[in-house]
């Protein structure tokens, strides 16, 4: 059975500081978290692969091939700062 000492000491390891009231309300609930992780380490996972993640994810990749894009002429000619071939923009911390 979970104690309102537990529960201090969890709070304490995650520097949390609760109210009694608040203690009290935790107490079933760990008591409860507790209960389910023993259910669970019962269950029978010997012929269970494991797994990384609940969906099965694949990696899609696409060949990487050069295509054609705008001319750096035509793309400067609508930038309203340039200077020796590129685009002057605003600093980031101005």
């Amino acid at each position: 059975m979970v104690t309102k000492e537990d529960i201090e000491y969890v709070a304490k390891l995650a520097k949390l500081k609760l109210t009694d009231e608040e203690k009290e309300k935790f107490i079933p609930q760990m008591g409860d978290i507790i209960n389910f992780a023993n259910t669970i380490s019962e269950l029978d996972t010997d012929n269970v692969e494991p797994t990384q993640h609940i969906l099965e994810t694949n990696n899609v990749f696409r060949k990487d091939e050069v295509v054609p894009s705008y001319k750096r002429e035509d793309i400067l000619r609508n930038a309203p700062e340039k200077e020796a071939g590129c685009i002057i923009v605003p600093g980031v911390n101005n």
